[in-house]
């Protein structure tokens, strides 16, 4: 734990304690050597309750152009119906009152589950931004020990090149060159 509470000295610019959980997370798992990145979707079908996979079911749906045919047809099949084919005895005549109170009560209910799939399209936003910004944090932070690791070693090899350089000058020098 020594070398985290370094590793966050040297790159953050707050204290250990400050931290927020996903950058203690984040650092937990860079000490470990562990992998951050998940597969999104996996993971945000794995915290969705029956009624969200029932409401993004809906709205993908609803949202298709397949419903939109499909609905138009039966609109055209109704209207067709209750004039022409059962022109004196229509179950529900024009101005088709009947097909206006399934239609409202069609929008009616579902306004509020495309609007509950719009509210869990804006979590699923959330929550792929907070793990792009763990995997984000993860690189950055080992790229920031790489770059730590070549300067020490840069730093160690122009030591071990200046102690040959003086002894190459003080050889010189004892030869009398």
């Amino acid at each position: 734990m020594h070398s985290i509470s370094n590793f966050v000295h040297l790159h953050f610019d707050r204290p250990t304690e400050e931290l927020g959980d996903i950058e203690k997370r984040v650092l937990r798992r860079t000490h470990e050597r562990k992998v951050i990145s998940t597969d999104v979707n996996e993971a945000f079908a794995a915290e969705a309750s029956f009624g969200a996979r029932v409401a993004d079911g809906i709205a993908r749906v609803g949202g298709s152009w397949s419903f939109i045919i499909a609905f138009l047809a039966f609109l055209a099949i109704w209207a067709v119906i209750n004039t022409i084919v059962l022109a004196t005895r229509a179950f529900d005549p024009y101005p088709f009152v009947f097909l206006n109170l399934i239609l409202s009560m069609l929008a009616a209910i579902q306004a509020p589950i495309i609007m509950m799939s719009q509210n869990r399209q804006a979590e699923r936003d959330r929550f792929e931004a907070a793990k792009d910004y763990e995997v984000n944090l993860k690189a950055e932070l080992e790229v920031l020990s790489l770059h730590q690791k070549i300067d020490i070693h840069v730093v160690t090899e122009l030591a071990a090149l200046r102690e040959e350089v003086g002894r190459l000058n003080a050889s010189l020098a004892a030869k009398g060159v």
